[in-house]
């Protein structure tokens, strides 16, 4: 089963969980234009989470969904406060969202945990999720270390529940190739930082236009917190901070505030201006619907030329 038949939305595609840019605002935009939105916890208090789950449920009678980054230090409110409101979809990240599964069930939320290894993917499983997002190291901001390539058929390999593909997707060559790879469907986020809809600031998008196919970088991994951002002043000064031995807490403090700064004040010098691998690929700012047809459009343009060769 395709992911738009599992959800009840036209595309199946999943916005990723961009935390200071999933406003309640944009996900309805996501979910009107035939995706499946979903509001960002990773930025927000419990009180605002709570305000952007009832502002996209006023603009939207689509189906939406949030995304909850289980190393935020209100992780316990913000899991209760999306079984409360019953959210149709609850995607996770950064951890294991084990105790909260059987809550969110209840609920009545379909549960689709972000993976980055088969062993996270088998114990969500295990778990009772409906599904798992497998992401590879393509992805802007939070990674694991695995390509997607490498991840997502040995994630389909290893369970029996849907997968859905994330990391280095912005196009219908890519979209086949998660279909190709055993994907049910795709998340996508940096394909959508230059959609007309996007709240980052304009100097953000003009950045991830800009950018080529190496211009991103992997700062953090020697602490064990990568993040895949663009390269700018910022993560030529973190990284020569982690070279000379400054440890996480150093390093965190030295990166506080900075996505706020990329996504409020257009900071492309000091900001983090989180963006995957497939920013190179991105050339212009289109509506998000357009961003979608093509996709879809091109995917199929793409099998029926495979299949005349």
């Amino acid at each position: 089963m395709k992911l738009n038949e599992l959800l009840g939305i036209e595309f199946p595609f999943i916005q990723g969980g961009m935390a200071n840019i999933a406003t309640g605002e944009f996900a309805a935009a996501v979910s009107n234009a035939g995706a499946l939105g979903l509001i960002g916890a990773g930025g927000m208090n419990p009180e605002m989470f709570r305000e952007h789950i009832h502002k996209c449920r006023s603009l939207t009678d689509k189906p939406f969904g949030v995304n909850i980054m289980l190393m935020h230090p209100q992780v316990d409110e913000l899991a209760k406060i999306a079984a409360e409101e019953h959210v149709a979809v609850i995607t996770t990240g950064a951890g294991n969202p084990g105790p909260y599964v059987a809550m969110w069930k209840a609920s009545g939320a379909k549960v689709f945990p972000v993976v980055a290894a088969v062993s996270l993917a088998k114990t969500m499983e295990k778990a009772g999720v409906d599904g798992v997002i497998a992401e590879g190291t393509e992805s802007g901001g939070h990674v694991g270390d695995t390509t997607t390539m490498a991840l997502v058929p040995q994630v389909c390999d290893a369970v029996k529940i849907p997968v859905i593909a994330a990391g280095g997707i912005a196009s219908g060559r890519q979209l086949l190739a998660a279909y190709a790879l055993g994907a049910c469907g795709v998340q996508v986020g940096t394909c959508l930082l230059v959609s007309e809809e996007c709240p980052i600031h304009e100097n953000y998008k003009q950045a991830v236009l800009k950018a080529s196919d190496r211009s991103t970088v992997v700062t953090g991994r020697s602490v064990n917190a990568p993040v895949r951002v663009i390269r700018n002043q910022m993560t030529r000064d973190y990284i020569a901070r982690e070279k000379a031995g400054a440890d996480r807490m150093e390093l965190e403090h030295f990166t506080l505030g900075s996505l706020r700064r990329a996504v409020f004040d257009g900071d492309t010098k000091t900001g983090s201006l989180m963006a995957g691998q497939v920013a190179g690929m991105l050339h212009e700012i289109r509506p998000l619907r357009a961003i979608f047809e093509e996709l879809s459009r091109d995917c199929d343009a793409c099998l029926a030329e495979l299949n005349n060769k």
